[in-house]
């Protein structure tokens, strides 16, 4: 798996705003993705050293539309820890 299918899209909340401040980052990754190829994934792309990875896995809900009944999809985050001396990682861009 490519780096770039591993790592989906970082999650922008209020809460992982607030953990980016302790070098903490919240990603979606690929439901198949496991605890190393996520570490490896964030090394390559964001050019840093992840100190430890935790993933929670998000179960489907039921949701309906009028008539229409189905499910939400099925996700997995991952909380990626980055070690004291590593750079952080812009998920914004550079601020002038």
């Amino acid at each position: 798996m490519d780096a770039r299918d591993v790592i989906l899209r970082p999650i922008i909340t209020e809460q992982s705003m607030y953990a980016m401040e302790d070098k903490k980052y919240t990603f979606e990754v690929n439901v198949r993705a496991k605890k190393p190829t996520i570490k490896k994934a964030v090394e390559e792309l964001f050019d840093v050293k992840v100190d430890k990875v935790n993933v929670i896995n998000t179960a489907r809900k039921p949701k309906r539309m009028g008539r229409y009944e189905g499910y939400t999809k099925r996700r997995r985050k991952a909380i990626v820890t980055l070690t004291a001396d590593s750079k952080d990682i812009q998920i914004f861009g550079d601020e002038d």
